[in-house]
């Protein structure tokens, strides 16, 4: 009886190893193609009528470009646009206030720009925060970088070439006027160039952050696969057959040898003698 039982012990672990190897069987996958990037240089004549709401969704704009946007008060609005050594660039905002019978309160806007790592950059002229009285229609914001460098030591925070963030934010309200309608002008100018920078004893390799209106690189073109003699024999519909035959043999020679290893000799025994 206990022979009977083993024998049919691992009949039964043979046919699930043959039954789940099918499920085991790599399958074959298809090679992904390479994304393209549909990124195209921003034009300064195309209207821009929206705004980011962090830095990674920040809108692009490119030098001399303006930006007309309906906004909520309370919100904050991101844009982003390039800057190259030599340049001094002036960002100026015209924030028009919801209208005065439904304030509170004053209000207080605040710009603050930012370079590629993130880094809050001084501004050298311009108001960067007004607070507006409950009967002002519209307030005015500006901000002028520090003519961008070259070349910097890490540790200092000088502004070189790349992107850079504007932000504007509600610093101060009554809580009542948040979610009121406001309408946001913006503009964007830059003075100087390449000739205008001062030599700083070093070059800067790449900008802290591609530059914002320029084009993507075109996505390289993709490699056609090595094939041999045997590749057809391994692929398309064929490669589930032989994994699955393939597999079935070895699960019974798995089955019969471990049955084989297991199983009680048939040699001779002598009787057992009762005293």
């Amino acid at each position: 009886m206990r022979e009977l039982i083993r024998r049919k012990s691992f009949v039964g672990a043979g046919l699930l190893a043959l039954a789940a190897l099918p499920v085991l069987a790599p399958a074959a996958v298809a090679a992904s193609p390479t994304p393209v990037s549909t990124s195209a240089p921003v034009s300064t004549s195309a209207p821009v009528t929206t705004a980011g709401t962090s830095f990674l969704t920040a809108t692009q704009l490119a030098t001399g470009q303006d930006a007309t946007v309906a906004a909520s008060t309370g919100d904050y609005l991101y844009w982003a646009f390039a800057a190259s050594e030599g340049q001094t660039d002036t960002v100026r905002l015209t924030v028009s206030l919801p209208p005065t019978a439904d304030r509170h309160g004053p209000q207080t806007w605040s710009v603050e720009l930012f370079d590629g790592l993130r880094r809050r950059q001084s501004c050298t002229a311009g108001p960067q925060s007004v607070t507006a009285a409950p009967a002002t229609g519209s307030l005015r914001l500006s901000c002028t970088l520090r003519q961008i460098r070259s070349w910097a030591e890490p540790w200092s925070g000088d502004p070189l070439p790349g992107t850079y963030y504007v932000r504007l934010s509600l610093g101060d309200a009554d809580p009542q006027d948040l979610g009121l309608a406001a309408q946001v002008e913006l503009h964007i100018a830059a003075t100087g160039g390449a000739d205008d920078a001062q030599p700083e004893g070093g070059e800067l390799k790449a900008p802290l952050v591609p530059p914002a209106a320029s084009a993507a690189p075109a996505a390289p073109a993709p490699v056609a696969a090595e094939t041999h003699w045997y590749s057809d024999l391994f692929s398309g519909w064929n490669t589930r057959w032989f994994w699955t035959l393939g597999g079935a043999a070895l699960a019974a020679l798995a089955g019969v040898g471990g049955y084989t290893l297991t199983r009680h000799p048939r040699g001779y025994r002598p009787p057992v003698r009762h005293s």
